[in-house]
């Protein structure tokens, strides 16, 4: 099936170009355009995503070396700094944030687990800040001296693959970006202190959604009712009313607090939750896994490209972020489709050297032909796709 096609075609062949199509369609984006298609930029950046290209001026280096072999990875017939820039910089940065979401939706259907057996989805919700040079990007001022922006993430627990983000200024808070999560009834939702966002949590509560929340240190309340028996590092489960004037008036209902001692770090949390069907330690253990989106942030940083940009425009950024996005969830979709016993770290270690061969993409993944066994369990990397 894959005889004398390149890793990198193989590679493309999981993703839907008809579904693609559609999406460029809709948002008229190959409108006279000749060669230099939307597909042809797609494929190009998520190239530059696997094989680590540093800047724009790299990539198309990298390109033009296998300038012979462009047509047959899916590139076109040729790819120029100038027509690469001002596509990152004219064309609807939408195309590729819709197709992302499809390629999201496809991944956590064919990852769908149920870990914690609650009966619903797991999301942890948080933001990280790519700083940019102010000089460069200055349409991304955040202080003084200092540009940036945030992208905030709806983190699947479960499946490992992001269901939602939304990209910001860096001076945005964190809690405002908590209206623009496409909440679901049944599901839970984890956030650290920085979302005690009272009006926005009754929100989750009223469409019979649950959330577990890290209290503030000044955090006022009335205790209603407290349980007497407790489970080991459990220090106290109450039933709380709100107190403080905009609390209370914004969750005008009874609240569930739980405070815990975690051993690891030898230091109390306090966690805000409308879940009272579930024990307090299923409360500290959902809080715990709000450290996957962190991995998750950590993961994208070290081995995919949204912290130097291809491009200076916002729309730039907003493709090169969506990029890595779809590039992030067609190395899931590969990893299960084809059942790869290998750690994610090594998946793109692997692909990044091999994307011009003509090798079957099962023959380099066969963990035979590694020698050095021993040693690759060793590797101190976040392995976000583990079975």
């Amino acid at each position: 099936m894959h005889k004398d096609k390149y890793v990198f075609a193989q590679l493309t062949s999981f993703l839907d170009r008809n579904k693609f199509n559609y999406i460029v369609r809709k948002y008229d984006g190959d409108r006279y355009v000749k060669h230099f298609t939307c597909w042809n930029q797609l494929l190009s950046l998520m190239f530059g995503q696997l094989s680590n290209r540093e800047s724009l001026r790299d990539l198309v280096v990298a390109l033009d070396a296998h300038h012979s072999k462009a047509y047959h990875l899916g590139l076109g017939k040729n790819v120029s700094k100038s027509s690469l820039a001002r596509a990152n910089q004219d064309r609807d940065y939408r195309i590729f944030e819709e197709y992302a979401y499809y390629l999201v939706n496809e991944a956590r259907h064919k990852r769908a687990s149920d870990i914690f057996k609650l009966g619903g989805n797991v999301y942890a919700f948080d933001s990280t800040t790519v700083d940019l040079c102010l000089s460069v990007f200055w349409w991304a001022k955040f202080r003084k001296k200092k540009g940036g922006i945030k992208v905030h993430t709806l983190y699947d627990v479960e499946t490992k693959i992001p269901a939602f983000f939304h990209i910001t200024e860096a001076s945005a808070h964190d809690s405002t970006a908590m209206k623009e999560i496409p909440y679901e009834p049944g599901s839970y939702y984890i956030f650290d202190r920085a979302y005690n966002h009272f009006k926005m949590l009754y929100k989750i509560h009223r469409i019979e959604a649950f959330f577990v929340v890290r209290a503030k240190n000044n955090l006022q309340y009335k205790t209603i009712k407290w349980k007497r028996r407790l489970p080991k590092n459990v220090l106290s489960d109450l039933t709380v009313e709100l107190t403080g004037f905009y609390p209370k008036r914004y969750y005008p209902e009874q609240l569930r607090l739980v405070k815990y001692w975690d051993e690891e770090q030898k230091r109390e949390l306090v966690f805000l939750t409308n879940a009272t069907h579930v024990s307090a330690l299923q409360v500290a253990e959902l809080y715990k896994n709000r450290w996957q989106v962190e991995l998750f942030f950590k993961w994208l940083k070290q081995h995919l490209k949204i912290k130097k940009f291809w491009g200076t425009t916002a729309n730039a950024v907003r493709i090169q972020i969506y990029v890595a996005m779809c590039t992030y969830c067609l190395v899931a979709i590969v990893q299960k489709d084809m059942r790869l016993d290998r750690s994610t770290y090594e998946v793109l270690q692997i692909l990044g050297i091999s994307l011009t061969d003509k090798t079957n993409l099962l023959d380099l993944f066969d963990r035979t032909k590694f020698q050095n066994d021993k040693e690759r369990f060793r590797l101190n990397e976040p392995n976000l796709f583990n079975f």
